[in-house]
Formats: structure tokens, C-alpha cells, sequence
């Protein structure tokens, strides 16, 4: 099998998944790791040959995006001619390196896994949702979209703020189990920043902006959340009058849609180009055009409050 993409959280599931279901099956299945950066020629022809009691076996080959030619050489002769009773998983995290064993994977239609990076927020948001579902909870869309807010960055962080939740709350989570167990988190996001520049609330947005960078937030991912954020509200005003159809080719979840078209009525077409040009104007200082970009992302963040109703 191969597990391939380059979120380990999703990886890791699925390796432990594969492994589970062959112990259904075989109770004292034998299951080997290898790392593909130490793999030693022939390795892989030693773990699957076939034991003296003829026990099954699982062969977990792992960073296959680093491996050496010896492991890539070993793993194409061996989906010529695999092993019967031996489960062999190739963990391969992305990149060039391997692509023509994952290419001959591919010819000899190998079971594939995708675990690709999750990066947009209607894809956390839908992770969040599957997290709950299966611990038999549910949450509210304010309390999944404030979870997303104070820890979607990382996909590990994002499950243990749900398993946490999951333990220390009862009934449906809403906004407000969120901001008590992660709301000193979300106020030291830029998307708490974002959200106060887009209602036009300058005092709120420089307040949490100098919180946010005096506990440590680096300037840069501000910036992103702006620029994210105004991102959405043009996308959703291209489209507003077109229907929910064209809404949902937009591939937001529903509440993302929902809360631009509530902040477009604050906003002119002539505004949100101003406040682009300003977000614009501070990621290239930031990224080392400007002399400080403390001062660059706390400027955008008044041009943009600035620009609300203009």
C-alpha cells in the first residue's frame, strides 16, 4: 500500500489503520518500521521473506521522500513480485524524490492513501467536524469556526484542542467552551487582528495587534490573515447576486460565505481595493522591503479599518 501526502497527522492515522485491520485478521501479525533514510541494500528482502511458522507480516517503510537509491531499487523489484501474507506500506511525505517508484506504485495500482496537506479553513472546519463526530459530539459553526481561528494552523494542535474539548465540556460546543479553554490563543492570532480591521473597529484590531506581537506572533502571518480575509470578502463579491450555486463553487464552507456577505454591506468595491493595496503594500515590507515591520502591519492594520464604508 501506499500512504502518500504531506500531512503526518492524516499519514500516521492511516498507518495505524492498515495495521489495525490486518490484526483483525491475524492477531500476532509482525509489523517492522523502516526508515528510508538508513535503508541498507537488500533490507527489504530480509523482512518479507517468509518466516519459519509462516506468520504475517507488516512492513512500515517510512520518509520514503528521502530515501537513497538502494530503497527505491529494492521497492520497485518488490512490486513485481510481492510476498503473499506481507503487508508492505511505502510513507512517502511528498516532493520529487521517489516519484518513479510512486509512479510504479501507481502502474500496478497499488491501494493508495492520499494525505495531503489541509490548508484552507473549510477544510479544518470540515476536520473539526469529522473530529467530533466520531468522539459522538457535535459543534456549533461560531464555535467551529472560533477553533479554527485559535489553533487551525497545525492539524496535530487542531485534533488536541478537539479531544480536549471533547473531555472537558458536555452538550453541543459552542463559541463560548472555545474561548474559555483557547480564547487567550485566539486573541494572539492574526485572524482575531483580521477580523477587527475588516468591522472597521481600529481601536480593537491595534489593541490585539500589539498583543499579539509583544507575546510573540511574528508580523508575517498578520499580515496573511488580512490579506486572507479580504481575499474572501473580494471572491464572495464576484459572485454575490449569482446565486447559492455560485457561492458554493467558491469552495468555502457555508459560515466563511455567510459572514463576508454580512461584512460586504460595511464595504464599496473603491474600499476594498484600497485596503488590498495597503495589505499588499505591508507583505512586501514585512518580507524585507521595510526597515520595521512591526510598524508596516500595524499601518496596514489602520489603512484597512480605515478603508470600511469608504
Amino acid at each position: 500500500m501506499l500512504v502518500s501526502g504531506a500531512e503526518t497527522l492524516l499519514a500516521e492515522r492511516a498507518c495505524d489503520r492498515i495495521v489495525a485491520r490486518v490484526r483483525e485478521a491475524d492477531p500476532d501479525v509482525e509489523v517492522a518500521r523502516v526508515d528510508a533514510a538508513t535503508y541498507a541494500s537488500g533490507e527489504l528482502t530480509v523482512l518479507t521473506s517468509p518466516s519459519l511458522f509462516a506468520e504475517g507480516k507488516v512492513v512500515l517503510v517510512e520518509g520514503v521522500e528521502r530515501a537513497g537509491d538502494a530503497l527505491l531499487l529494492d521497492a520497485e523489484a518488490y512490486l513485481a513480485d510481492p510476498v503473499q501474507d506481507v503487508v508492505v506500506v511505502l510513507r512517502h511525505g511528498g516532493g520529487q524524490r521517489g516519484k518513479r517508484l510512486l509512479d510504479a506504485a501507481k502502474r500496478a495500482q497499488v491501494p493508495t492513501v492520499a494525505c495531503d496537506a489541509v490548508k484552507s479553513d473549510s477544510d479544518k472546519s470540515a476536520f473539526v467536524q469529522d473530529e467530533l463526530r466520531r468522539a459522538g459530539r457535535r459543534a456549533d459553526p461560531r464555535g467551529v469556526r472560533a477553533l479554527v481561528d485559535a489553533v487551525g494552523s497545525d492539524l496535530r494542535e487542531l485534533a488536541a484542542a478537539c479531544a480536549q474539548l471533547v473531555a472537558d465540556t458536555t452538550g453541543l460546543i459552542g463559541e463560548e467552551a472555545v474561548q474559555r479553554y483557547h480564547g487567550g490563543r485566539v486573541e494572539a492570532t492574526g485572524f482575531q487582528v483580521a477580523d477587527a480591521a475588516v468591522a472597521g473597529d481600529a481601536g480593537k484590531a491595534v489593541a490585539l495587534l500589539r498583543h499579539a506581537l509583544a507575546t510573540g506572533l511574528d508580523p508575517v502571518p498578520v499580515v496573511a490573515a488580512l490579506a486572507a480575509r479580504l481575499r474572501t470578502l473580494a471572491k464572495v463579491g464576484a459572485v454575490r447576486g449569482r446565486g447559492a450555486a455560485a457561492a458554493r463553487e467558491l469552495g468555502m464552507a457555508p459560515w466563511q460565505v455567510d459572514r463576508a456577505t454580512q461584512d460586504l454591506r460595511r464595504w464599496t468595491p473603491e474600499g476594498l481595493a484600497l485596503a488590498i493595496s495597503a495589505v499588499a503594500q505591508a507583505d512586501a515590507e514585512v518580507k524585507g522591503e521595510g526597515r520595521d515591520p512591526r510598524f508596516a502591519v500595524e499601518r496596514a492594520v489602520l489603512r484597512v479599518s480605515a478603508a470600511v464604508d469608504r
